[in-house]
């Protein structure tokens, strides 16, 4: 029997809600109707397939390749090679490869395999068609000596990201969501193998996944920050010159509790300017993050000094946006962007780093919506500001070199103090003058209307009346009145 439900005079059939795959929870439509944990499932499924099918994929392409560069070989010179001495060739050339990355994971000395893997780099790849730059040379033998203190799991993570770059290159023209889709599904799909196949730890799985992606992303860096196919150059530009617009803001515009004067806090101030800058060297996402990380850790302890107190929040971002401000990081949107798409989730999402992170990402987008009423001013002094026509007067002039005295400074601040004071005093007085304009400018107007009216209506003023006499009083012009009453005495 069906049930109904009949919530808001709508009926809906129960059995119809029921999850795809009968395990007998409710589905959701937004998951195609499946309940959420079948929906994992089968989503999981759908990625390991296509991840499978990717591989496939590019170990065709690679074969293909390796074809026709022995084909094109072969058309220059050697026609006189048969087929089967190919293939006989082919297979020692694979056997050779097969045997050098072995040498790898042994027990040999460490200048054995430093040595197999400069042959190995030496080696010209068919799939990507780039001289290796020194970094790359640098970053692969860590990689190669990392992996190989985890034995057999260690051959797996190296066997994985070969095939993921030769996948990669053959994805050049992919968007670049859809390569940092895969690039976090190889992440999420190399940790699973290392907890679940191999049974590693959770903190060696944790510092396999850092290595592996500094190993892959600073391969796939040229191609995958910055590029021409996103409007990040052009957001890059938008956000500086935003900045340099801002120059005029100051600490006390936004409440920030950092001060300057102190030698020790200015430094910290001088070192965390410095870290967001050099975001833009690293190549890694993972030491992007770092220099964020560092950058905030300086900030706090300038906070603290000033305030002699542990530092919050509230106080954290307001200088973050200041430190911005003042260091204008190059291309800060591609940076942000990088990390976003392609930084291991597990790091972004959690920790110090994602926190450090995402307030970046606030500090960033309160600078792009800064308006006169986020620095609690008008919007003329606002648009006045913004236009370069004046700028707001400091407490302390920025031509000082840190070899001068207090004193010295004390006084710029009572002179820039006693300006301030002058231009208010000059502002006051040409407001009185107006408004005393104002006043005889309405009394003269008042004066013209009233006889302006008086003209329009003139009074008219009438002879005076003679008065009328009194009843009892003696007068010869009334000789028909009775006479006055007299009183009378009646004796009793």
């Amino acid at each position: 029997m069906n049930l109904k439900s009949e919530r808001r005079g709508i009926h809906v059939d129960q059995s119809e809600l029921l999850c795809k795959k009968g395990c007998g929870y409710y589905g959701n439509p937004a998951w195609q109707g499946f309940c959420s944990k079948c929906w994992r499932e089968e989503y999981h499924k759908a990625r390991q397939k296509q991840i499978q099918e990717d591989w496939e994929l590019a170990e065709r392409l690679q074969r293909e390749e390796e074809e026709a560069y022995a084909s094109s070989q072969s058309s220059q010179g050697a026609q006189s090679l048969t087929f089967s001495k190919f293939e006989e060739k082919k297979t020692n050339e694979k056997t050779r490869k097969v045997t050098t990355v072995k040498k790898f994971f042994t027990a040999s000395s460490r200048a054995g395999a430093k040595k197999a893997e400069l042959q190995e780099a030496k080696a010209p790849s068919p799939a990507i068609h780039r001289q290796a730059s020194i970094e790359t040379d640098r970053v692969s033998k860590e990689f190669i000596e990392f992996i190989r203190t985890y034995q057999k799991p260690g051959q797996d993570i190296y066997k994985q990201c070969k095939l993921f770059l030769d996948t990669m290159s053959h994805k050049r023209d992919l968007s670049i969501e859809e390569q940092s889709e895969c690039a976090q599904d190889f992440y999420q799909n190399v940790a699973d193998r290392l907890q679940t196949r191999w049974k590693v730890p959770p903190e060696k799985v944790e510092k396999a996944m850092d290595e592996v992606e500094k190993y892959i992303m600073t391969r796939q860096y040229k191609y995958v920050f910055c590029p021409e196919t996103t409007d990040d150059e052009k957001k890059d530009l938008a956000v500086q010159k935003r900045i340099r617009a801002l120059h005029w803001v100051t600490p006390q515009m936004l409440c920030v509790p950092v001060s300057e004067e102190i030698p020790e806090v200015s430094d910290m101030v001088v070192k965390a300017i410095t870290d967001i800058i050099e975001m833009d060297s690293k190549r890694v996402p993972r030491d992007k993050l770092a220099c964020i990380t560092k950058c905030s850790k300086h900030i706090f302890n300038a906070i603290k000094i000033t305030k002699n107190e542990p530092a919050s929040a509230d106080d954290f971002l307001p200088t973050l946006i200041y430190i911005v401000l003042k260091g204008n990081p190059p291309r800060l949107q591609s940076n942000i962007q990088y990390i976003t798409r392609f930084c291991n989730p597990s790091r972004l999402m959690t920790g110090e780093d994602g926190y450090y992170f995402t307030n970046l990402c606030c500090a960033v987008a309160f600078i792009e919506k800064l308006d006169a009423q986020s620095l609690n001013l008008s919007q003329e002094d606002f648009d006045r500001f913004m236009s370069g026509q004046t700028s707001p007067k400091k407490q302390e002039s920025d031509s000082f070199s840190p070899d001068v005295c207090l004193g010295v400074k004390q006084m710029c601040k009572s002179l820039d103090l006693l300006s301030q004071l002058n231009e208010r005093q000059e502002r006051i007085v040409s407001e009185a003058k107006k408004l005393e304009k104002d006043l005889i400018d309405w009394t003269d107007g008042i004066t013209k209307e009233v006889e302006d009216i008086v003209e329009k209506y003139p009074l008219e003023i009438k002879a005076k009346s003679q008065a009328l006499a009194a009843i009892d009083s003696e007068n010869v012009e009334n000789d028909k009145l009775p006479p006055p009453l007299q009183p009378q005495v009646y004796a009793g």
